[in-house]
């Protein structure tokens, strides 16, 4: 059993790294192939400005991000959530319920491979999704402006981690009442945070969450 986890996790691995060496060359590549091919290149003195600027950030959260989604979603769900994206509001979701239901965590060998399952699954009905959407979205498009159903889509994400919320509140009451103190605090009152921020935000709530839990846990709360 050791020698065949061990030659799953090192496979993991190996494709996780490979796959991801990949996707970084084509999304460098493509936007570099655009300006040769159409003789538009960027203005390299600006470009490096700009992510002079705005490129610490994201080193930032990228870093924070790996020790926050691996224990979460173990290595082969974080391969393949890194690489297919819309971890927060989809991948993550879909791994939590699916470890949940079978009653394993991302930690254990069986946790591993519902997880990984569980976001390809979800990467293949997005595209699927994805797919129709774009045949269908010409003859769709009045019905889905309506004003009627707009209401709707504005709340789809808030109904799915509500979902969710509503499962691990319950099983960790005392636990989850600090970060939901510290997250309604600063999304209302800092104004800048939006949806556009949930990617940071969950990183921040989830050392918050360990930090308060080792707290509570050494005064004997939890």
């Amino acid at each position: 059993m050791k020698n065949t986890e061990r030659s799953y996790m090192e496979s993991v691995h190996f494709y996780g790294r490979t796959w991801g060496i990949i996707v970084a060359l084509v999304l460098i590549g493509f936007p570099i192939a655009l300006s040769l091919i159409f003789g538009a290149m960027p203005d390299f003195k600006m470009l490096l400005k700009g992510l002079f600027a705005t490129a610490p950030m994201y080193w930032a959260v990228g870093i924070v991000e790996i020790f926050t989604y691996v224990p979460m979603l173990g290595a082969g769900g974080t391969y393949l959530s890194f690489v297919t994206g819309n971890i927060s509001n989809l991948k993550l979701p879909c791994a939590i319920d699916a470890m949940e239901r079978a009653k394993v965590k991302a930690s254990s060998e069986e946790g591993e491979v519902i997880s990984t399952i569980a976001i390809a699954v979800s990467s293949i009905v997005t595209t699927l999704i994805i797919l129709v959407g774009v045949i269908c979205i010409v003859p769709l498009t009045p019905i889905l402006e309506s004003p009627v159903l707009e209401p709707a889509f504005n709340m789809i994400l808030p109904a799915l981690f509500g979902g969710l919320a509503v499962v691990f509140i319950s099983k960790n009451a005392k636990l989850s009442v600090a970060p939901i103190i510290l997250m309604l605090a600063l999304f209302i009152f800092v104004p800048a945070l939006n949806a556009s921020t949930v990617g940071i935000m969950v990183p921040v709530g989830v050392l918050f969450t360990v930090a308060v839990a080792r707290i509570l846990y050494k005064k004997g709360a939890l």
